[in-house]
């Protein structure tokens, strides 16, 4: 089976072709970094357009590299959703095209589902279900991985996620684009106690993440403290917040085979380091996939199609884009912002 993934849901433009044996035969990607960097954040129209002029030429060069066609490939799946809007548009509409140009079956992936299954992709010893943090840019939620297209809903934020309290806070310091990198890189130079920093719900009896007290509290004390040192307390408060919050979900979780993180912010090695503490506390495997694969990437979106593929799983030639589309569409509602869920 080999599966031709695309990705375009945010700020990286993405082709890949995947085995369902787990072989990734080619990976092309684009960032789009330099022309987002003068605004301190992705700015949507801009990065539409980069995708209509980069993803052709990026799923060309990923078939040359693999040394395939179109018709060696047994189906085409693209990020559906959720994300920005007209990129996402841009990779599915593309998906649509080539599925019905090559007569190939076409998979609508969730992006989220993308990185839930991700670690499956990097270790083929990973059972369902798993207890998965999945932390990134847009999403910060806890769920309980029972199998392809089964996700429990345990905790989301209620506001800002993590990867999004990273951005704000490197812009604030002056750090640069993308932020999570440079808040690490800083972080690496401060203090982690210097500033007295909130941990919003941490100890709370609600399973839920918040991050934007912690942002707002960044802004208070810009200025009083050296930015590295202020990077090392806020990325040590974020730390804690996800392990106070993992530790609670650990506590309903019975059954699970393994503590596993995934998304954009599991790169950050203070958080994988945490997890791993915790999980070896738990008497649990502890698994991550490797850092290239825990940002946007097409690859993790060719697996999910492998993944999907393999339990019969596709979609019509009009299934429509999303810009919000929970894993656990049966989650109860939270309270605050709540379309992240």
């Amino acid at each position: 089976m080999i599966i031709l993934g695309i990705e375009s849901s945010c700020d990286e433009t993405a082709a890949a072709l995947v085995t369902g044996d787990r072989q990734v035969l080619a990976h092309r990607l684009l960032g789009q970094e330099a022309a987002h960097a003068p605004f301190g954040g992705v700015v949507p129209e801009i990065a539409a357009r980069a995708h209509v002029e980069a993803l052709e030429p990026l799923i060309v060069a990923a078939l040359a590299d693999a040394k395939l066609t179109l018709a060696d490939v047994d189906a085409i799946a693209a990020t559906a959703g959720p994300g920005l809007i007209g990129g996402v548009m841009v990779g599915l509409v593309t998906g649509k095209a080539l599925a019905h140009a090559a007569g190939k079956p076409l998979i609508a992936v969730n992006h989220l589902e993308g990185h839930a299954l991700s670690p499956r992709l990097s270790d083929p010893d990973l059972e369902f279900p798993y207890l998965l943090l999945l932390v990134s840019g847009g999403h910060c939620q806890l769920l309980l991985v029972e199998g392809v297209g089964a996700y429990r809903r345990l905790a989301t934020t209620i506001d800002d996620a993590a990867g999004e309290a990273f951005d704000k806070t490197a812009k604030l310091l002056g750090l640069g684009f993308p932020g999570g990198p440079a808040v690490e890189r800083a972080a690496a130079l401060g203090n982690p106690k210097a500033v007295p920093l909130p941990r919003p719900l941490k100890g709370s009896a609600e399973p839920h993440f918040s991050f934007a007290g912690l942002k707002s509290a960044v802004a208070r004390v810009v200025g009083q403290y050296s930015p590295e040192d202020i990077a090392a307390s806020f990325q040590a408060a974020v730390v804690d917040c996800l392990i106070d919050r993992t530790t609670k979900a650990l506590r309903t979780s019975h059954g699970a085979t393994a503590l596993v993180v995934a998304g954009g912010v599991a790169a950050n090695t203070a958080v994988r380091t945490a997890l791993q503490g915790l999980a070896t506390a738990h008497g649990l495997r502890f698994v991550a996939p490797p850092l290239w694969l825990c940002t946007d990437n097409a690859a993790m979106i060719g697996w999910a199609g492998a993944e999907r593929f393999a339990a019969g799983l596709t979609d019509p030639l009009d299934v429509a884009a999303r810009p919000r589309w929970p894993l656990d569409p049966n989650a109860e509602a939270v309270r605050g912002a709540g379309v992240k869920a």
